[in-house]
């Protein structure tokens, strides 16, 4: 049997945390900040929790890396 591997975007882009939910960047923040309020800026710091239909996608391309 061969082994499974993990897609190398995914493990770039997202991690999954102790109690399995996948934590992403926001969207949103490469360009063009001039435009949106300072609130909108400042809610957008940080990391995001996916939903869990997106998550269960993105856990198909870690299957070495789930925890939980």
């Amino acid at each position: 049997m061969y082994k499974i591997k993990t897609k190398s975007s995914a493990k770039k882009r997202f991690r999954i945390t102790a109690t399995g939910k996948v934590k992403m960047p926001q969207a949103g923040k490469r360009h063009g900040m001039i435009k949106r309020s300072n609130a909108q800026i400042r809610r957008q710091r940080g990391m995001a929790i996916m939903s869990k239909p997106d998550a269960k996608i993105v856990k198909s391309y870690m299957p070495n890396s789930l925890r939980g």
